[in-house]
C-alpha cells in the first residue's frame, strides 16, 4: 500500500482505476511475502547454496514468470526480503510515535536476534552475514539521523552533524550487536539497549573540547 489519500472520484473509470491498483498492491504484496517466507524456510532446511528458484516455487506455490516479474533470481529474491525487514525494524520507533529519548529499537532487534539462532546459523553458513549486516547499518544509520534530528537535546548537535554521528552510531550499534552474539549473549536485550543509549548520550551531552593535535616526532634513524 502506497499510503497516499484517495483519488477523487469523478467518473466511472476513475472510480474503478484506485481500487484495482489497490488490489494489485496487495496482491503483489502477498506474492512477495509468500516468496521471502518460503526461502526462509528452505534456509532452515538446506544451505543456500543448494537452494534452487524451483525450490522457492514450489514451496511458495507461485508460478515462474511471476517470481521474475519481481525478481532476477534468488540472491535478488533474499536481499529484496532482507532490505524489507531491516526497513521495517530500523524505522519501528518512527512508526510506532514512540515518544522516549531512544535513538534505535536496539532492544526490539536483540531480541528478535535471540529467538532466530537457526536462521543465523544458516545465514552464516550462506556466506551473506557481510551482506545482510552492512545493509542493516545502512538502514539504522539513516534512521538513527532522522530521531537526532527529532531529539537534539538543547540544540546540542549542529544539523551538519547529523549525518556523521548517526552512521557512527549505527555503526557501534552493529559492533555491539557482534559482541553480543560472540559473548553467548550475556546480559538481556533490555540491558543492552541501556547500554546502547547510555553510549549516545554520554557523547551528545559531553562537553564541547577542542583538542589540539600535536605534531609527530619523526622517528630517529
Amino acid at each position: 500500500m502506497s499510503g497516499k489519500k484517495p483519488i477523487a472520484k469523478t467518473g466511472p473509470a476513475l472510480a474503478v482505476r484506485p481500487k484495482a491498483k489497490k488490489e494489485m498492491d496487495a496482491r503483489a504484496r502477498r506474492t512477495r511475502d509468500a516468496l521471502g517466507d518460503a526461502l526462509v524456510e528452505l534456509m532452515h532446511e538446506r544451505p543456500f547454496k543448494a537452494i534452487t528458484v524451483q525450490d522457492v516455487l514450489d514451496r511458495a506455490e507461485v508460478g515462474r514468470s511471476i517470481f521474475y516479474t519481481h525478481y532476477c533470481d534468488k540472491d535478488d529474491l533474499f536481499l529484496s526480503d532482507v532490505e524489507d525487514f531491516w526497513e521495517m525494524i530500523s524505522t519501528l520507533l518512527e512508526r510506532s510515535g514512540e515518544e522516549s529519548d531512544r535513538v534505535a529499537p536496539v532492544q526490539e532487534l536483540f531480541s528478535h536476534i535471540a529467538e532466530v539462532k537457526v536462521f543465523r546459523q544458516a545465514l552464516v553458513a550462506s556466506g551473506k552475514v557481510h551482506d545482510v549486516m552492512e545493509l542493516g547499518q545502512g538502514h539504522f544509520a539513516r534512521s538513527i539521523e532522522r530521531r537526532l534530528a527529532k531529539l537534539n537535546p538543547a540544540q546540542a548537535i549542529r544539523s551538519d552533524q547529523f549525518s556523521a554521528l548517526a552512521h557512527a552510531l549505527a555503526g557501534a550499534l552493529f559492533a555491539l550487536l557482534g559482541w553480543w552474539i560472540d559473548h553467548g549473549m550475556r546480559g538481556s536485550a533490555a540491558e543492552m539497549d541501556k547500554t546502547y543509549h547510555q553510549l549516545v548520550w554520554t557523547g551528545v551531552h559531553a562537553p564541547n573540547r577542542e583538542f589540539a593535535m600535536k605534531p609527530a616526532k619523526s622517528a630517529s634513524r
